[in-house]
């Protein structure tokens, strides 16, 4: 038994230094080395957004947009255009009178305003539903059409790209897209289409989004952290420094000129917002990012949801890069810079290496270094490096910086799913084009949680809310605290505990909503 169990360290010291330590200093090295770009990335947009706001940089300034004439008795409503807005939804019993009633109130004359509802639901029930809400906005005078299909090819781009096909739609000059959670202030259009109607080389006006549930559990608290930072820096430095970022598929004003030109909507990865977005930047079109126009939105409430969504937002634009890598090198009508800008920054720091770094250094290299004394992590790349870009990423939501401890924990641990997602994504592997419709609770959870009798149902499905991917990675971490507590110098357990715990807590399904089985 003695001579057996000499066996395993003898085997560790044997590959220990020859084979371990060379390969886990070179996995230290390239991972410092995309920290080290995602901090000057960070930096980069933190230097500009500073700018744009003390030079006072606001799109108003910077494009014409004056408001249409609604009081020129000759002209009368021919001084505005006709506007197509389109609902795309799914099965959405939750939330369908919320989007529709809101697009129906938008104040806009009815003769010049189309609205699309496109449905794309499978249960007959609700298909009935939104068929009859649509009536009930048509008897008021408003101009809406209830538009299905016979399949739901092409998922969202297959039922926009179904709806730009009807002849009405010729007589359009732009389309605003809302998801079915979206509602827009009555004004949106009058703040947005006087930028498309007095700039010609403008193809699309995007709205920031603000979150009507963010304040549901500490989860939706989470997201709005990391939305918020996308809004205010991401958006705004994109929009600001070479008029391009990605469209966010919902709570924009496409021209739809500029949509046709640029081969109309795809369905080839699951993020059509963006592959249409840089095919049309391509083409040399602009677009205006408005931080001051606001659409109401809900958050994920659910882990499960919020994971599925998670995966489509980071395998897609994986999976597109890979597809139009050598589309955006060939391309003679963008400079150079442009070029630059897309395939570094948008793509390979914010879109790849964000999402890989943060678990494989945080979760994996980091702890794996507690077994391995020799790998020395210098403070200044797992300390000040990541402290600093928490505090940049804060930005966004002043009220939640006391929860940035929290968002921390959230973020490496999602960024398991997001790495995977990503991966997934640039060797196009088996769930490359998952399309999964993020679930909205409207105000159903509120209905829900009244009912203590499905309440005691959720917490009897233990076994249903086990993450197991997460309860490894926990495993994992918290064997590397424990043997840091015991035999290291560095103080890594204080880190790898709380992390430990917050995989834990998420692997056994204590995050998000925990909705009542029915």
């Amino acid at each position: 038994m003695e001579a057996n169990g000499a066996v395993l360290p003898e085997a560790w010291s044997q590959v220990r230094a020859p084979v371990i330590v060379p390969v886990l200093r070179l996995a230290v090295a390239v991972c410092l080395t995309m920290s080290v770009l995602l901090f000057l990335e960070r930096m980069y947009m933190a230097v500009v957004i500073a700018g744009v706001k003390l030079l006072r940089r606001r799109p108003e300034r910077r494009y014409k947009c004056d408001p249409l004439p609604d009081d020129d008795p000759e002209l009368g409503t021919s001084a505005f255009p006709v506007v197509l807005v389109q609902i795309p939804m799914f099965n959405e019993r939750e939330v369908y009178q919320l989007s529709i009633g809101a697009v129906c109130g938008l104040s806009w004359p009815s003769d010049r305003l189309v609205v699309q509802v496109l449905d794309d639901s499978t249960d007959p029930v609700i298909k009935e539903m939104v068929r009859m809400e649509c009536e009930r906005w048509a008897h008021k005078g408003v101009n809406i059409t209830y538009q299905i299909r016979e399949n739901r090819k092409g998922y969202k781009a297959g039922a926009l790209k179904e709806g730009m096909k009807h002849g009405y739609v010729r007589e359009c000059e732009y389309v605003a897209i809302f998801d079915a959670d979206f509602q827009p202030d009555p004004d949106f259009l009058r703040r947005t289409i006087p930028f498309l109607v007095h700039n010609s080389d403008i193809a699309l006006v995007q709205a920031r989004w603000r979150f009507v549930n963010a304040d549901e559990c500490l989860m939706t608290r989470m997201q709005e952290m990391s939305l918020d930072y996308h809004f205010t820096v991401e958006q705004e430095v994109s929009s600001s420094v070479c008029a391009f970022f990605g469209f966010n598929g919902t709570a924009g004003v496409w021209r739809i000129s500029a949509v046709n030109e640029a081969g109309g909507w795809k369905d080839r990865t699951t993020v059509e917002d963006m592959d249409l977005a840089i095919r049309a930047s391509l083409k040399g079109w602009k677009f205006v990012y408005l931080g001051d126009v606001q659409v109401k939105s809900e958050l994920p409430s659910t882990f499960k949801a919020f994971r599925f969504q998670q995966h489509r937002w980071s395998c897609g634009p994986a999976n597109l890069f890979r597809k139009m890598l050598m589309e955006i090198v060939r391309n003679k009508k963008v400079t150079i810079w442009k070029k630059i800008h897309v395939i570094y920054n948008f793509f390979l720091i914010r879109k790849i290496i964000a999402h890989i770094v943060t678990f494989t250094f945080y979760c994996l290299i980091i702890p794996a270094t507690i077994f391995v004394p020799e790998v020395r992590i210098p403070k200044w790349g797992c300390v000040y490096i990541p402290t600093i870009i928490t505090l940049l990423n804060s930005v966004g939501t002043p009220r939640s910086f006391h929860l940035l401890f929290f968002w921390i924990l959230f973020e490496n641990v999602m960024s398991l799913h997001r790495t995977k997602a990503t991966l997934i994504g640039l060797l196009e592997a088996g769930r490359a084009n998952e399309w999964v419709v993020t679930e909205k609770l409207g105000n159903a959870l509120k209905m829900k949680s009244s009912s203590k009798s499905s309440a005691k149902k959720s917490f009897m499905r233990v076994w249903d809310r086990l993450n197991v991917t997460e309860l490894g990675v926990a495993a994992f971490l918290f064997s590397c605290g424990w043997y840091d507590l015991a035999f290291g110098k560095d103080h890594f357990f204080i880190y790898l505990f709380f992390q430990g715990a917050a995989f834990f807590i998420v692997g056994i399904g204590y995050v998000g909503t925990i909705v009542p089985q029915s």
